[in-house]
């Protein structure tokens, strides 16, 4: 007999189990598709996901870091977000060299990013053992400042298409904000997007159409939330611990996530790309 009420799976496993650490996070996708990861084999690394899902090692952080959330900022540039070193980084695709984008003291732990396609970073900054978060701004050329404070424990991350909203989510509190955001990263408008009544957050990322996509960590599931903060579904996974997620494939509708309690990722179809593959597609027109 099976359990009742029990919702199969939708996600499929994409790389072994238990090869990353349980700080499995990242994910993004470069303009060939490859697929990265951070936390390989031991924190302070980041992987480089072949299409078919084959891992290998790609790099090592400098000392004292430990990376979170990747993006890309064109073809051959990521950044990641350094929770035990208070930085941005900044990582080079062809030379494998790592570098720091912005230093902030005064940052907790910097979890995830956001970018636009000007290049303009933000940054969700929680600190778990007060409940309390804020989220920073690095302009393009690394200047930090803060932009929204006094807030729960923020985490997962992301922009609209159009590059007009800013939408930040609160683990511990089960909120999703959004704010106005202006050509310059400043922030206004503050709202309550959705509140959920259960289970964790972490990362998020936006689709073509708006819809949000996002992490319930501990669930094992992937929230899709409208615009206008409706659950339009929920996309149970293998694993309950769902850290983070990217879009790739052929066509951008490939949805990749990082699992922390099997250390791999699993992958599901969408229905719309993703905001960051169109993006990617338009940085590497320009090269």
């Amino acid at each position: 007999m099976g359990q009742p009420n029990v919702v199969p799976p939708v996600s499929k496993t994409f790389t072994a189990p238990e090869e990353f650490t349980g700080n499995c996070e990242g994910p993004a996708v470069d303009a060939d598709g490859n697929i990265y990861a951070v936390n390989f084999a031991q924190d302070g690394t980041i992987a480089q996901i072949s299409r078919r899902g084959k891992t290998s090692f790609f790099i090592t952080l400098p000392k004292g870091s430990t990376g979170n959330g990747i993006r890309f900022g064109d073809a051959n540039t990521f950044y990641i977000a350094d929770f035990t070193g208070h930085n941005v980084l900044k990582a080079n695709l062809e030379t494998r060299e790592v570098t720091v984008y912005a230093h902030e003291p005064r940052m907790n732990q910097p979890n995830d990013l956001a970018i636009t396609r000007s290049g303009h970073i933000f940054c969700s900054d929680p600190n778990w053992k007060e409940g309390t978060g804020q989220v920073w701004h690095v302009a393009p050329g690394g200047t930090v400042r803060l932009v929204a404070e006094n807030m729960g424990t923020t985490n997962g991350i992301d922009i609209s298409p159009d590059e007009k909203t800013l939408y930040v989510n609160e683990s511990v509190q089960r909120n999703v904000w959004a704010f106005d955001l202006a050509p310059d990263g400043t922030l206004s408008n503050k709202r309550l997007l959705l509140k959920f009544e259960e289970g964790g957050m972490d990362g998020m990322r936006c689709a073509t159409n708006g819809d949000l996509y996002i992490a319930r960590h501990g669930l094992g599931q992937v929230a899709v939330v409208s615009p206008a903060g409706k659950v339009i579904k929920t996309i149970p996974t293998i694993g309950k611990k769902v850290s983070n997620i990217c879009f790739g494939g052929r066509n951008g509708k490939t949805c990749y996530i990082t699992l922390q309690d099997r250390g791999c990722l699993e992958t599901f179809k969408a229905k719309t790309p993703g905001r960051e593959w169109v993006m990617m597609k338009e940085f590497t027109k320009k090269r």
